[in-house]
């Protein structure tokens, strides 16, 4: 629901820090794999119960993120580099919140259905992708992008406020958990209803 409105805000200087990157021969899968460093130094930290270095690792690690694309089309978007991009991005997510219970096991339940959560709105939100590509359907408001993807009520930068949320309120990651697991699956329910719609007839 916020990342357009976020990409918006921050792309200016994105693009200009990845023009700057660009000329220093940096490619954008280093950024991504960097980044994708910082989200396992967060894995680790979090179980831990160090929360504040957690937050500063998935912030190192979110800027590395919001990098790698504007890099990729400054230099020479891959195939490769978006399929890497989209791979460790779903492992940060369940990662973070699965190293937060076995640093607190007693939330291992709410945890479990937070990533229960994810994977439906990570497979309606791959599944609508690869049904946009096949029927050649794009959106010039995402930019340029490896592909077109469904918006939602949660997003990806609804799911990084929700974890720093977490590493706030450590002690309350129950009722964050089952309250933003719940939220995904409207966003869930909210896809298949609009690819029934985009998709039905052809």
């Amino acid at each position: 629901m916020l990342d357009s409105t976020v990409r918006k805000l921050i792309d200016p200087t994105l693009n200009t820090i990845a023009r700057l990157l660009a000329k220093c021969g940096i490619g954008a899968n280093t950024l991504t794999i960097i980044g994708f460093i910082f989200s396992v130094l967060g894995f680790i930290t979090v179980a831990f119960q160090a929360y504040g270095l957690t937050i500063l690792f998935i912030a190192l690690s979110r800027t590395m993120d919001g990098l790698d694309g504007p890099l990729a089309r400054q230099t020479k978007a891959t195939d490769f580099g978006g399929y890497l991009d989209i791979v460790l991005d779903f492992i940060f997510y369940a990662g973070t919140v699965f190293f937060f219970a076995v640093g607190q096991p007693s939330f291992a339940l709410p945890a479990a259905f937070l990533i229960f959560s994810f994977m439906g709105t990570g497979s309606s939100f791959l599944a609508y992708a690869i049904m946009a590509e096949k029927h050649d359907i794009n959106h010039d408001k995402q930019g340029k992008k490896s592909f077109f993807y469904l918006q939602g009520l949660t997003e990806g930068t609804e799911t990084i406020l929700v974890i720093i949320l977490i590493c706030f309120f450590p002690s309350h990651f129950d009722w964050i958990a089952y309250i933003f697991g719940a939220l995904c699956w409207l966003t869930t329910i909210g896809r298949i209803r609009q690819a029934a719609k985009d998709f039905k007839d052809i």
